[in-house]
C-alpha cells in the first residue's frame, strides 16, 4: 500500500507527529512518502493516482487549519481515495477544525476515515507564553503510533468504520474568517531584526511559508505574514524578535478560565 503523508509545520510540531505516524505505517508494511507543504513551492496540485491513501497534517490557527493549507486542499481531487487527518494545537481551541477540514476533503472527493489531535508548544511561546511548552512528547508520539495503526486498518479495509459527526460551531464562515486576524492583536510587532547583526544565512526567508519575510531587510510583510513564526523559530542566531507577549499570556489564561497546569494536562485524542 502506498501512503502519502502531507503536512504543514512552521515550528516542527506537526512534522514530529507526521514522522512518528509515517514510521509506524512503514513498520506495518506500507510504502510511505512524506511531503512537507510548508514551503509554498510544495503546495502544488496533488496527483492522487500515485497513492492509495493520503494523510493530511496541519496546526490549528484560530480554530481551523491555516488558510494556506485550506486553499491548497481546495485544489485537490480525491477520486474517492481514503484519507486521514491530524492536527497540532497550542492547548486552546480545537473545534471546529476537524469538522471544517473534513468538509473540505470530502468536497474534494476524499473519504475521511480517521482524525486526531495533539498538543504542541504554542507558537506564541516564542514571545513569552508558556502553553504546553514540552509538547508533543513521548505520550503524544505513542498516540501518534496508535493513530497510525488504527488508521492503517481502515486504509486496508480490515476496519470499515468512519468517524461520527465532528463538533461544529454556530459561528458563520465570515466570522471564522475574521478571527484569523485576532492573531495579530497579540502579535503587535511582526518578526523583525531591528538592526541586529546576523550572518545573513537567509534561512528565515527560506522557511517562511508565504514569502512574507525579507531576509535582507529582516522585516516581515504585514500583508502576507500569517503569524506562524517559522522565521523566528528557525533563526539560529536569535536575531529575529516579536513583541513581549507575557501580559497577553496571563490575559489569555484568565479569558479561557484555564491555568498552565490545565493546559499541561491536555491529552492527545484519536477520532474513529
Amino acid at each position: 500500500m502506498k501512503i502519502l503523508i502531507t503536512y504543514f509545520s512552521a515550528t516542527q510540531n506537526t512534522e514530529k507527529i507526521a514522522r512518528h505516524t509515517g514510521q509506524t505505517f512503514t513498520t506495518l508494511g506500507a510504502e510511505v512518502t512524506m511531503r512537507d507543504i510548508t514551503p509554498p513551492e510544495n503546495r502544488v496540485p496533488l496527483n492522487t493516482n500515485d497513492f492509495d491513501c493520503v494523510v493530511f497534517g496541519a496546526p490549528i490557527h484560530s480554530w481551523r487549519a491555516p488558510r494556506v493549507v485550506r486553499d491548497w486542499m481546495n485544489t485537490l481531487e480525491g477520486k474517492g481515495k481514503k484519507a486521514a487527518m491530524f492536527f497540532t494545537y497550542g492547548g486552546f481551541g480545537v473545534h471546529p477544525c476537524h469538522y471544517t477540514t473534513r468538509k473540505i476533503l470530502e468536497d474534494a472527493n476524499f473519504t475521511v476515515v480517521s482524525s486526531a489531535e495533539f498538543p504542541g508548544a504554542h507558537t506564541f511561546n516564542l514571545g513569552g507564553w508558556e502553553a504546553v511548552a514540552d509538547r508533543p512528547g513521548e505520550p503524544d508520539f505513542a498516540v501518534a503510533e496508535e493513530f497510525a495503526r488504527k488508521t492503517y486498518r481502515r486504509f486496508t479495509g480490515e476496519d470499515t468504520g468512519v468517524p461520527g459527526e465532528f463538533e461544529k460551531t454556530a459561528f458563520t464562515d465570515e466570522f471564522l474568517d475574521s478571527i484569523e486576524s485576532y492573531r495579530f492583536k497579540a502579535l503587535t510587532q511582526l518578526p523583525t531584526r531591528e538592526g541586529r547583526e546576523c550572518t545573513m544565512c537567509m534561512v528565515c526567508g527560506q522557511k517562511c511559508p508565504t514569502g512574507a519575510m525579507n531576509p535582507v531587510t529582516g522585516e516581515a510583510d504585514s500583508d502576507t505574514c500569517i503569524a506562524c513564526l517559522a522565521c523566528v523559530h528557525h533563526c539560529q542566531e536569535n536575531a529575529l524578535k516579536i513583541n513581549d507577549m507575557t501580559g497577553i499570556w496571563e490575559a489569555k489564561l484568565e479569558m479561557e478560565k484555564l491555568t498552565r497546569e490545565d493546559l499541561d494536562r491536555k491529552q492527545s485524542k484519536i477520532y474513529l
